[in-house]
């Protein structure tokens, strides 16, 4: 289960062989208060950015094989900003020197009638949910604390229900391909958010929506 929010995902104009380095875990809303005030402490920015985002995500059936996958999300809190499309690779498991999950990423901007658009390409919305919480940043790397919610009816972003009673945290870089030592930065300052939280290298395609 992943929801990183639409501010933390810079549109990587011009640039496409970009790689997500990821760590995920999740704390107990009773929990939550510690570790934001942990974060603070860690962080570069003392406060963190409140967010809440609505995503879709569409599915494109091919004859054989895996479907290919499609992240749309729009800001529930900024009703003009742009929407955000984005595409995660396979994540790549094998290495087992890397200390975080890396996946090829590629997120651009795009207009309110995304959704319209995909479904003329031939996607069609296999699910949606909506995301609220906390971004902080610490130089590159980004820490989302998002508590997720299914949405009841289709499209009603206020009619929703809570997923679980704690929050996904996740602890992410977008780099260039080959710049794998980000990810001894990451196991460093995930170090230092136990036992608060214990952020680890988890494959999303071995997880059920």
């Amino acid at each position: 289960m992943e929801a990183p929010p639409v501010t933390v995902m810079p549109v990587t104009v011009g640039t496409i062989n970009m790689m997500e380095y990821l760590l995920q875990g999740s704390v107990l809303d009773q929990a939550l208060d510690s570790l934001l005030h942990r974060l603070r402490g860690l962080c570069d920015n003392m406060e963190p950015e409140p967010f809440m985002d609505h995503e879709l995500v569409y599915l494109l059936k091919g004859q054989q094989g895996n479907p290919f996958i499609l992240r749309a999300r729009r800001s529930l809190s900024h009703a003009t900003a742009p929407w955000h499309l984005r595409y995660l690779g396979q994540p790549e498991v094998g290495d087992k020197s890397r200390h975080a999950l890396v996946r090829n990423c590629v997120d651009v901007a795009a207009s309110h009638s995304l959704p319209e658009f995909l479904n003329e390409m031939g996607f069609r919305m296999d699910h949606e949910f909506v995301a609220n919480g906390h971004i902080f940043r610490k130089g590159a790397m980004k820490v989302v604390v998002s508590k997720l919610s299914r949405i009841l009816v289709p499209g009603n972003t206020e009619n929703t229900e809570r997923l679980s009673l704690s929050y996904l945290v996740e602890l992410s870089v977008l780099a260039p391909a080959g710049q794998d030592t980000v990810s001894e930065d990451m196991r460093s300052f995930a170090e230092q958010l136990k036992p608060l939280v214990h952020l680890e290298k988890i494959d999303p395609s071995k997880q059920r929506h």
